[in-house]
């Protein structure tokens, strides 16, 4: 159940992406509307989270990279809105063990496995053990494609600026079926299903 901040956040966003960048968001109807959910994006902007929790049924959990956590004030708010600290450096138990937890409750958790934000638009190679992830916590795997995030607030910009974002969430994988670049591929090929966009691009 989405509480009272929660929903009202989503309301505000939502106002806001859609007035300031023509947001469009397709394939809802792919996200599992109970139990655990694995979805792996892409990673544009520093948008992306908030605009993959705004059009989502039910509160989502996040991993956030740990330096984010040493403003007390940023940390409290944050972990209001279910984000949990990892290092993407090295081998994080905690974090790992965190996140599986957090699917076995039914929970939606969403990572970025290029492990940081695109430089020039393109989807990078996304590390190993995604898969492993939603295996260990039997969910399947939603990928999801944002484009148009990074020309709107590109790493090189301090703040943001108005554009076109449109997001695609792709049909459940299987966990145990995938292998090498799977997850990637499906991030990849969800470019078809946005109106006007060519999958040479990325």
């Amino acid at each position: 159940m989405r509480r009272w901040w929660w929903w009202l956040s989503q309301a505000l966003a939502r106002a806001g992406a859609n007035s300031l960048w023509k947001f469009r968001a397709f394939g809802l109807e792919n996200i599992p509307p109970t139990g655990g959910v694995l979805l792996v994006s892409n990673h544009q902007s520093f948008l992306d989270p908030v605009l993959i929790a705004m059009v989502l049924p039910r509160e989502m959990h996040f991993m956030a990279r740990r330096t984010l956590f040493r403003n007390p004030v940023f940390r409290a708010l944050i972990v209001g809105y279910n984000a949990f600290a990892i290092d993407r450096d090295s081998a994080d138990v905690k974090g790992v063990k965190s996140a599986i937890a957090r699917l076995e409750a039914g929970n939606i958790l969403l990572v970025f496995p290029e492990g940081t934000r695109t430089g020039d638009g393109s989807i990078g190679r996304m590390k190993p053990g995604i898969g492993v992830l939603a295996e260990r916590a039997a969910v399947p795997i939603v990928p999801v494609l944002i484009e148009g995030a990074h020309e709107v607030w590109p790493k090189s910009r301090r703040f943001p600026r108005f554009g076109r974002i449109s997001m695609v969430f792709g049909k459940p994988l299987d966990p145990k079926t995938i292998a090498g670049d799977a997850i990637r591929d499906a991030v990849v090929g969800l470019k078809g299903e946005i109106p006007g966009c060519r999958i040479g691009s990325l």
